[in-house]
Parts: structure tokens; C-alpha cells; sequence
């Protein structure tokens, strides 16, 4: 059956066709998002509108219950803790997996770490698309890995690459990465949005059949988003982006899409010359070096997935020299900051109008979490005052408009890793201590309902 080629424009956010570029997808009211992209057609179903059944193949059906599924056996531990959490206990068998992140985030390095700690008891295949063998091999002897049981293989071409897994039926297969693959087949350029779209779809459909677990990389725009169609996310079953600031040593990997797992979960990492090495204790991290006599400063707690991590917000409130001023916040969102203020000002009765407020998350963490509210306010105060908050204090509580505190979810997790870390002191919303047994704790604890109360306890 003889096909042509068309050529279409395409969202590459909410995937909206066009038959010729404009600067605004009207579907989803992205900007510049719209590409040139070329498809096939069936000219004999354009002229005719009928489909043939006669040619397509029956679907075997099976039964649900006679499915066996054991999580223990379709998983394999990546011998990383921080990352099989990521994952939801471990990589599935028939899995994809989309890692993004900024050039020199450590997707390749962790990848092939990976491939390291898990060949000798599954069988490995590394594609680079990117990088020579050699390239690889210097890369893998600076990280100490024994590669003997690692396949390694430089090729873009997309078809071929499929026939060789289709023959060795590996285990665990690495893409490094889907922009510079080639589907021959498409007359577009690699990186285009028709060839990650295809090849994606024909590598993933190859993994699936033989059961192999797919590593794909994807590069990101200046967004921070993945480069290439948002189809692309939503055919796999898991994405995951490397985040952190560039001069900071250290970079988290969360889970933005999970189909195994939670999307709730991070785990941290310490780049180092020998490769990415987890960090374990990741509170004890952000709270080094945290100087204990300074006003402005204040240690919360929040939660990211089921774990409990602390963290210190600072504050710094100076006159300012301008008619309107300054509001400047690093870690958490600009917006709530401004509420917050205003609930200072209205519900505490502190004049904001000619005073700069400068707020920082310590270590570059991106925190959303309702519960930092409380300590966010009482840092501010901290630093207005120039009255230091107790060195051996954790603050938890979201803030309301009419100033109340209200409650917040896993205190009794957030209380016990407070505790564990030697801290003797905490202020919790009033509502949470019927929810927690204060005898269990070798901590004093102090109910609030409002922040006049929490003002008062600093």
C-alpha cells in the first residue's frame, strides 16, 4: 500500500496538530511550542475512509487472576538505597524509564554506575548515542567499574538497535540518550519531534516484548522540561529529573510520573570524583555548619515521600532605601511569601511597609510544603527583632489568613526525627497533639493555635 508524506505542525506540550506554524498552540495556550514535524498517510484509507480487518491478527486474552505477579522477582535492586526508593523498591522488568536533567547533572554517571552494580547478575547493555566505546570505558575505569560483564555499543540507528536486543534479550538496556536516535524511516533530523516520538515508541515497544528494562536520557529545554513531545512522558512508565543547583555538590532525583511506585519519594546524592554516592542522612547535611547565635534562623521539618527531613529557613529583615520594598525569597514560592507577610502584618500587628524581607531555604532545596509557614514567620521575626530562636527549637505548622496554625499530616514521624537528632524542643500545631503520645518523646512540646501564641515561645 503506496504512502506519502505530510507535513503537519505540532504542539509539542499537549500534542495539537496544525497545517501551518503560529506562535500560540490554541489548545493548551503554550508559546513557541509548535514544530514542523512529517507523518505518513495511507493514501488508499484517505481515498476510500474504510479500514481491511483481513490482514490483522487475533489478541490472545488472559485471565487477571492468572497473571502471577511477584514484586520481589520483577524488580532488580540497583544495590543504591536512595535510588531503588526512587523507584518504588527497585527497576521493573519491561519497565521505561525517562531521566532528565541539565548537562553535567550525572545521568550518565549514575546510569552506568548502575549498570555496574547490577551485571553480574543480569545481563547489561549500554547504547551511547553520544559517546565513543572509548569514551565510555575512560569514563568507567574513573569510576571503578568492572565492565566485563557490561555490553557495550555507539549507534543512533534505531532499527538496528532493536534487532540486536531482539537477539540478546538483555536484562537492562541503557539510551544515552533518545535526542541523537535515528529513525530511518522519517526524513526529519534526529531530535526532532516525530523521531524522539517514534523511537521512543519502537524502543519502548521492543523492551516490552522481551522484557528488558529501558533507561532512556532525555535532554531538557531551557524550562527545565524534557525536551521533545509531552507524548513522550506519558508513553513511558516512569520520569525522572536531577535536580539541584550547579554549584552545589549535591543533586536529588525525584520522581515526576511512577507507575510502580510513589511519586512522592527523592533520593540525594553526593557528586564526588568517584561517581554519585547517596546521601543517607540527608538532615544532618543541610544542617551543617548551621550557626546557632544568629537571628533570622529557624529549623523546620518537612516531608518528602515518607521521609522526614530537616532543614533551616533563614530570614533577613533590613530597612529599606526605596519607596517600595523589596521582597526576595530562594526555595520557596514567591507568592505564599507575600501571604505570609500579610498575615504578620494584619493578624500580629507588624508594620512590613518599609522593611526588606529576604527569605533562604539552606542547601537549595525547592520547598512547597504547607508546614515550613510557622517557620517562616518566626524566622522573619527573628531577624526583625534581632532575637535568636533557640538553638535546640523545631518549628512545624501551616498558617491560615485569619492567623491561625493549623494541623499538619505525619507528626509523629517529623517529631521522631527531630528527636533523633538531638533536638530537645518543638512548636506544633495545637490540633496535632491529640494525634501523638507526648510521653513517648524526650521532647518538650508546645501546642499553638495561633502565631501570637508561637511569637510569645521565642
Amino acid at each position: 500500500m503506496k504512502e506519502k508524506l505530510k507535513t503537519v505542525y505540532i504542539c509539542s506540550e499537549c500534542g495539537e496538530t496544525y497545517h501551518k506554524w503560529q506562535g500560540q498552540c490554541s489548545a493548551c495556550k503554550a508559546w513557541n511550542s509548535i514544530e514542523e514535524d512529517v507523518i505518513k498517510q495511507n493514501a488508499a484509507l484517505t481515498k476510500t475512509g474504510s479500514h481491511s480487518y483481513s490482514s490483522a491478527s487475533k489478541i490472545s486474552f488472559r485471565q487477571l487472576n492468572d497473571i502471577e505477579a511477584d514484586d520481589n522477582h520483577i524488580r532488580i535492586k540497583t544495590g543504591i538505597t536512595e535510588l531503588d526508593r526512587v523507584f518504588g523498591g527497585g527497576i521493573v522488568k519491561g519497565a521505561g524509564m525517562l531521566i532528565g536533567g541539565e548537562p553535567g547533572a550525572g545521568k550518565s554517571t549514575l546510569l552506568l554506575q548502575i549498570c555496574g552494580n547490577i551485571c553480574n547478575d543480569n545481563k547489561v547493555v549500554y547504547i551511547s548515542g553520544e559517546e565513543s566505546v572509548n569514551q565510555i570505558r575512560l569514563r568507567a575505569n574513573r569510576l571503578g567499574i568492572d565492565g566485563s560483564n557490561i555490553a557495550i555499543a555507539s549507534e543512533t540507528d534505531v532499527v538496528s538497535i532493536c534487532q540486536s536486543i531482539e537477539d540478546l534479550k538483555p536484562d537492562v538496556m541503557v539510551i544515552d540518550s533518545i535526542q541523537t536516535m535515528n529513525y530511518s524511516e522519517i526524513s526529519s533530523s534526529p531530535g526532532s519531534v516525530s523521531q524522539v516520538r517514534e523511537s521512543t515508541a519502537l524502543l519502548l515497544g521492543t523492551a516490552k516484548k522481551i522484557g528488558t528494562a529501558l533507561f532512556i536520557v532525555g535532554h531538557v529545554n531551557k524550562d527545565g522540561a524534557i525536551a521533545g513531545p509531552k507524548v513522550m512522558e506519558h508513553i513511558v512508565d516512569t520520569v525522572l529529573y536531577f535536580e539541584g543547583d550547579r554549584t552545589l555538590p549535591y543533586k536529588i532525583l525525584r520522581a515526576s510520573k511512577n507507575r510502580y511506585g510513589s511519586t512522592n519519594e527523592i533520593g540525594m546524592f553526593d557528586m564526588t570524583a568517584k561517581g554519585i554516592v547517596e546521601i543517607t542522612n540527608p538532615s544532618l547535611l543541610l544542617l551543617e555548619g548551621r550557626s546557632t547565635s544568629v537571628s533570622g534562623s529557624c529549623v523546620t521539618c518537612v516531608i518528602e515521600g515518607t521521609r522526614p527531613i530537616l532543614t533551616e529557613i533563614q530570614a533577613l529583615a533590613t530597612k529599606t532605601g526605596f519607596g517600595t520594598p523589596r521582597r526576595a525569597s530562594s526555595g520557596i514560592d514567591y507568592n505564599r511569601l507575600n501571604l505570609l507577610l500579610a498575615v504578620m502584618e494584619k493578624r500580629a500587628g507588624y508594620y512590613m511597609q518599609n522593611i526588606d524581607i529576604y527569605v533562604n531555604v539552606v542547601g537549595g532545596l525547592e520547598l512547597d510544603e504547607t508546614s515550613i509557614d510557622l517557620a517562616v514567620i518566626l524566622s522573619i521575626i527573628s531577624g526583625l527583632g534581632e532575637k535568636s530562636i533557640p538553638e535546640d527549637m523545631v518549628v512545624i505548622g501551616e498558617v491560615g489568613l485569619g492567623g491561625e496554625v493549623r494541623a499538619v499530616t505525619n507528626i509523629d514521624s517529623r517529631l521522631k526525627e527531630t528527636e533523633r537528632l538531638g533536638f530537645k524542643r518543638a512548636i506544633i500545631p495545637y490540633h496535632c497533639m491529640s494525634k501523638i503520645n507526648t510521653a513517648e518523646y524526650n521532647l518538650e512540646i508546645y501546642g499553638v493555635n495561633n502565631i501570637k501564641q508561637a511569637i510569645k515561645l521565642i
